[in-house]
């Protein structure tokens, strides 16, 4: 099989390369996340309502679409039930509201959970105009094999004027990063572009991040020396991958998102043991379908 990537697993060895192993090699399950799983219903939203006219994509009709979505996602996830609750087994409704689970993954009851949702959605509406758009695609799967390397995700939104230029466009329920960290969050959307630029031929000619928890939109004009950049650290992280599939080195880079990482129990970085390596690791480690693993509205980078 061709060898492949996604951004989320290339994500994944950059911040930390243990990580990967644990999600590629070991497949430890991870509980729902009330973050990922409420990023997930804002750009379900945010993609069916361009399914409506043009002046009928209000906010009001948007935030409306936020309930059969939920039921949809968890009829399709039903772990993600777990995170909402009825209002009498909440307890104390007090702090509810659109910030209350922004931080934790704790379970809320259904009203709160749609209004935390519904804050984002009224945020996208002060930053886009959606009467004013009309994606050429929506959730669409890119792919694109680059010596002998297969990269494949999803963008949320792609647009494409009349003159042929591309705008790609991916929601954040996140806040935006700050300039130290602004090029850690392009290098999903030049992934994209690189992508794009290798089935279409076509430089993208804006890179667009929008951020819904604070309201701020990030935007990048990429050029062909950008995207060739990319292709050298992609084609460097996938030699890094191989390497560490070789050795078994797999060791963990402490930072900052370790407070939020579900295995942290057993990082040896916090005195924690990692199961055994199982003895086909080094195949798992390079099997695309964990590697190239994405799916819609992956917000592992947010």
């Amino acid at each position: 099989m061709t060898p492949a990537l996604s951004p989320s697993r290339a994500s994944d060895f950059m911040q930390c390369p243990l990580l990967y192993r644990f999600r590629v090699i070991d497949r430890l399950p991870e509980p729902p996340s009330a973050a990922a799983a409420r990023g997930t219903l804002v750009h379900a939203a945010l993609e069916r309502i361009f399914d409506l006219p043009a002046a009928e994509r209000t906010p009001e009709a948007t935030i409306g679409l936020l309930a059969s979505e939920w039921a949809r996602l968890v009829e399709e996830e039903p772990d993600l039930a777990g995170l909402v609750l009825p209002a009498d087994e909440v307890g104390n409704d007090e702090g509810d509201g659109p910030d209350a689970t922004e931080d934790a993954d704790t379970s809320v009851h259904t009203q709160a959970w749609l209004d935390a949702a519904a804050a984002f959605v009224r945020t996208w509406f002060t930053l886009e105009d959606p009467t004013r758009l009309e994606p050429a695609e929506r959730e669409l799967y890119v792919e694109a094999e680059v010596d002998g390397l297969v990269m494949r995700g999803y963008v949320d939104r792609l647009d494409v004027a009349a003159d042929g230029r591309l705008r790609v466009v991916d929601y954040k329920t996140g806040r935006a990063p700050s300039e130290l960290w602004e090029g850690k969050a392009l290098f999903q959307m030049k992934f994209y572009a690189l992508v794009l630029w290798r089935t279409r031929g076509v430089v993208p000619t804006l890179l667009q991040l929008v951020y819904l928890r604070d309201g701020q939109v990030l935007r990048y004009a990429p050029g062909e020396q950008d995207l060739r950049a990319t292709e050298r650290k992609i084609q460097a992280l996938w030699r890094a991958i191989e390497l560490a599939a070789e050795t078994g080195d797999w060791r963990p880079r402490p930072g900052r998102l370790c407070s939020w990482c579900h295995h942290k129990p057993i990082c040896p970085a916090w005195g924690g043991t990692p199961p055994p390596l199982p003895e086909d690791a080094g195949q798992r480690a390079l099997d695309p379908r964990a590697t190239g693993r994405s799916q819609p509205a992956d917000d592992v980078v947010d």
